[in-house]
């Protein structure tokens, strides 16, 4: 039987966006019907960049293309970036399942599905770019997202809490705000769409959640104590509000969790604070 393993490093290192999408597609239906194992005589490879198209260039986050929703550019800017996000977000989901080895098999199915539901993000903002005679790859943008998968590589507990419970988390809270915007200038198509991303986002963010405090368990760590040193490390001066606690609570987040991002982020807006 084939590895799970070696399937997903195949889609993980392809370059050509309709064959990612088509393997991620495959590799889910395989992984469902009981068709891949999780043996495999490899070590999974030192993380490196993953397969992506030439094009978008990528740049320092200060020098993607302005998000301002009052022109048509504006528009198009922001679409283009979440739609940048969830290519991304593909390849995160798959390198989870790819680098993370001995996790429980409900691990991978997690992140298996995760991986499908990027993609069909994807390609839900993907068509809503050439609805304006634009595509993916036609702006710059930056790498954020892998920057973080990079330094998290080394630890899935370190994984779990930073990428889907940080950085992902924060569509979470800014998501709404755009959602209302378009709605008030009457853009109901692009609602829909990230309604859908918005409600599945949810639940990815809630599995980084689960899987992180499972990793925490299996340690004897307290999780919440150690979400605070981690972002304190990884973090430090960038923690920004406002947050949604509504969407932040459905996907996992304790109260103490919360008020450790409401700490961080008032430090980081008054620095002669130092008992944090």
């Amino acid at each position: 039987m084939k590895s799970l393993f070696d399937a997903v490093e195949n889609c993980l290192l392809t370059c050509e966006i309709e064959e990612k999408l088509s393997l991620t597609q495959h590799i889910a239906e395989a992984w469902r019907n009981g068709q891949l194992s999780l043996l495999t005589g490899k070590k999974p490879k030192p993380i490196g960049e993953p397969g992506r198209p030439a094009k978008p260039v990528l740049v320092m986050p200060g020098n993607v293309p302005k998000r301002r929703l009052g022109t048509k550019a504006g528009f198009i800017a922001l679409i283009h970036a979440v739609t940048h996000i969830e290519f991304n977000a593909i390849n995160l989901a798959w390198d989870a399942v790819y680098r993370f080895r001995d996790m429980p098999q409900q691990f991978y199915s997690d992140w298996v599905q995760v991986a499908i539901e990027e993609a069909y993000h994807f390609q839900l903002l993907r068509q809503r770019l050439r609805d304006f005679d634009c595509d993916y790859g036609d702006l710059p943008a930056h790498n954020g997202l892998w920057d973080m998968a990079v330094h998290t590589a080394f630890d899935p507990m370190v994984r779990m809490a930073l990428v889907p419970r940080v950085l992902e988390a924060r569509g979470l809270d800014v998501t709404p705000g755009i959602i209302k915007r378009l709605q008030q200038a009457g853009d109901q198509k692009t609602v829909t769409i990230l309604e859908i991303i918005l409600r599945d986002e949810i639940g990815h963010v809630r599995i980084g959640s689960h899987w992180y405090k499972y990793c925490c368990d299996q340690r004897g760590l307290d999780s919440e104590q150690t979400f605070h040193q981690l972002i304190k490390q990884h973090f430090s001066g960038q923690i920004c509000g406002p947050f949604y606690y509504e969407a932040r609570r459905k996907a996992g987040f304790t109260t103490m969790e919360l008020a450790t991002l409401e700490c961080l982020q008032t430090a980081t807006q008054h620095p002669e604070n130092t008992a944090l």
